[in-house]
């Protein structure tokens, strides 16, 4: 692999589609609890148009919330990584394989005997000292990316309001819009994930409808 060809590898990986779902996810919800709890029948055009503008706005505060704790999860998982390296090296060599084992997921320690676990303990031993880890530039491009999708999601559903004079119509088509955007991130999942895409897109056009009505039901 190239030195470019790993720069475009390591920028496709900054989000990955779990994340990137998620935050179209949380993007949507928070528009459709704006948008579907508008009263089409008594309410006048600047009434939606403020509603609108309310909905932009929040999802502008919750990206930048969002994106900022991005950056701060990112930092404390380095952290901890450090600090699981550390205590890998400072350990006497029967107890090294044990952090070891501790820090795996349950499903890979599972694969692995204490000869493995004595090997990765080993090659952990044998890392040179390093520095706390610091902030990234990787860490500040995945925070923009989680703030500008959880922004950016909300502008289909707010569209059709902006387009049609007729209320009843944009609502239409902005429920239709944001019913269409959660089974395609639902089919993208599922190809991920190795499930049948369209179940995978069912099921979360079901899970964003049923948190929407939930967010709704509580006053969001």
């Amino acid at each position: 692999m190239t030195a470019e060809a790993a720069a475009r590898s390591e920028k496709r990986a900054v989000l990955d589609p779990v994340d990137r779902t998620s935050e179209v996810l949380f993007g949507l919800v928070m528009a459709l609890t704006f948008t579907a709890t508008i009263e089409v029948a008594t309410a006048g055009h600047a009434d939606v148009r403020t509603m609108l503008l309310g909905a932009l706005g929040c999802n502008l505060a919750w990206g930048l919330v969002d994106g900022v704790m991005f950056v701060v999860t990112r930092s404390v998982e380095r952290h901890r990584h450090h600090s699981t390296t550390r205590a890998v090296q400072a350990a006497a060599p029967n107890d090294a394989p044990r952090i070891v084992a501790e820090e795996l997921p349950e499903e890979w320690a599972a694969l692995l005997d204490p000869a493995d676990l004595e090997r990765l303990a080993g090659r952990v031993r044998a890392l040179p000292q390093s520095a706390p880890p610091q902030m990234t530039a990787e860490d500040l491009r995945g925070g923009v990316a989680v703030f500008l999708l959880v922004l950016l999601s909300t502008l289909p559903v707010a569209i059709p309001f902006l387009l049609f004079d007729r209320l009843a119509l944009a609502a239409r088509v902005s429920n239709a819009t944001a019913l269409v955007m959660l089974f395609v991130i639902g089919m993208r999942l599922g190809y991920y994930s190795g499930r049948r895409p369209v179940l995978v897109g069912l099921t979360m056009l079901v899970i964003g409808v049923a948190l929407s009505a939930t967010a709704i039901r509580f006053g969001g």
